[in-house]
């Protein structure tokens, strides 16, 4: 049967002060839902995957730390679909968990894996191409299938997928290539050439496939995995999860099965997904959700005379943010921290965290 996993494990750094360790991006109420009160991106996650799959059939994988706000924020979600990692050992063993704990559930399960933190929409586009890459599999059952967005801009903050030659599925080809982050002139040659996709980072496989590619590639982590699911679920598992998992080696899914799978051709696929597609990663994306009062981005109180290109924020409904003859600045107030940058900054936020820790411990983080 087919299911699907949400990665939820990351702590969102560069959100900063807005996300902290103990509550990261994609558990805040940060995206708009037209007239409604704003909702979570794992929240729209899940109900994306609906469109695809039932509840039962939808996994959440997340930091053990994060599970009783994940089950608080999806209240559709079956408590042993819950998948909690002890610590973060990278996308590799997390991925690797839970493709062995479905499988664990389901030996013939074809499943995706998508991520908390992007907004996809329409909908309907993105179920269509979903469902188009587990058709993948019928034809090519040992298929690893990425998701490529079509690119709107020369972006250099992604990674790419080359297209290859078509398969016997509409809307799927073989992968030809992956790039990392190019520089701009790269990027417009990428563009230019209508070859190449963003890499989403989201796959369609089948579970046994990836567990057999850790096993040929990283036969650490499938040992411990092996070990994991070798006893019941439930406290005696939990156990063996919280002894194996801190030991096993820190590396990515891309690196890991990706890289080596594109060795042999026609072995990695990509299912073009044509939607628009935003990864929430920074203060400039968030402010693509929120509402816009003027030229500036706008959550909670705030009010702006002659200010322009700013993106404001408040959690606090009872404290109101006022801007005059401001341009292009990050603001944004917390309970405890109110950070101000310039937007050309935004992507040193992250490294803002660093020095806040240096000084201050984990204290505001």
């Amino acid at each position: 049967m087919r299911h699907a996993v949400i990665m939820a494990g990351g702590s969102g750094t560069r959100l900063w002060p807005l996300s902290r360790s103990g509550r990261p991006k994609q558990l805040l109420d940060v995206v708009a839902s037209g007239d409604g009160p704003p909702h979570s991106l794992l929240a729209e996650a899940f109900t994306r995957l609906e469109a695809v799959l039932p509840a039962e059939r939808i996994w959440v994988c997340t930091a053990a730390r994060y599970g009783e706000q994940v089950r608080a924020a999806l209240p559709r979600l079956r408590p042993d679909r819950l998948v909690l990692e002890p610590v973060a050992r990278d996308t590799a063993n997390a991925v690797g968990l839970a493709a062995a704990l479905v499988a664990d559930a389901d030996p013939d399960a074809e499943l995706a894996v998508v991520s908390a933190d992007h907004v996809i929409r329409p909908v309907e586009r993105f179920a269509a191409a979903l469902t188009t890459a587990y058709d993948a599999l019928a034809a090519r059952p040992r298929a690893l299938v990425t998701l490529g967005i079509r690119p709107t801009a020369p972006a250099t903050g992604f990674g790419y997928v080359q297209r290859g030659a078509p398969t016997e599925v509409p809307g799927v080809a073989e992968a030809a290539s992956f790039r990392e982050k190019p520089d701009r002139g790269t990027a417009e040659a990428y563009l230019a050439s209508g070859e190449y996709l963003w890499n989403s980072g989201m796959f369609v496989w089948r579970a046994s496939t990836v567990l057999q590619a850790l096993a040929d590639h990283l036969p650490t982590t499938a040992e411990g995995l092996a070990r994991v699911v070798a006893v019941p679920a439930g406290t005696q598992r939990d156990a063996v999860l919280a002894e194996v998992f801190p030991t096993l080696p820190k590396i990515s899914v891309d690196y890991a099965v990706l890289e080596p799978a594109a060795t042999e051709p026609g072995r990695v696929l990509v299912a073009d997904l044509d939607v628009d597609w935003l990864d929430v990663g920074s203060w400039p994306a968030l402010a693509q959700t929120l509402q816009r009062v003027g030229e500036d981005a706008v959550s909670g109180p705030a009010v702006t005379l002659d200010s322009a290109g700013n993106i404001v924020f408040s959690d606090d409904p009872d404290h109101l943010v006022a801007l005059v003859g401001v341009r292009d600045s990050v603001v944004v107030h917390t309970v405890d921290v109110t950070m101000v940058c310039p937007v050309s900054d935004a992507e040193r936020v992250k490294q803002l965290l660093a020095a806040v820790e240096e000084r201050h411990g984990s204290r505001f983080s």
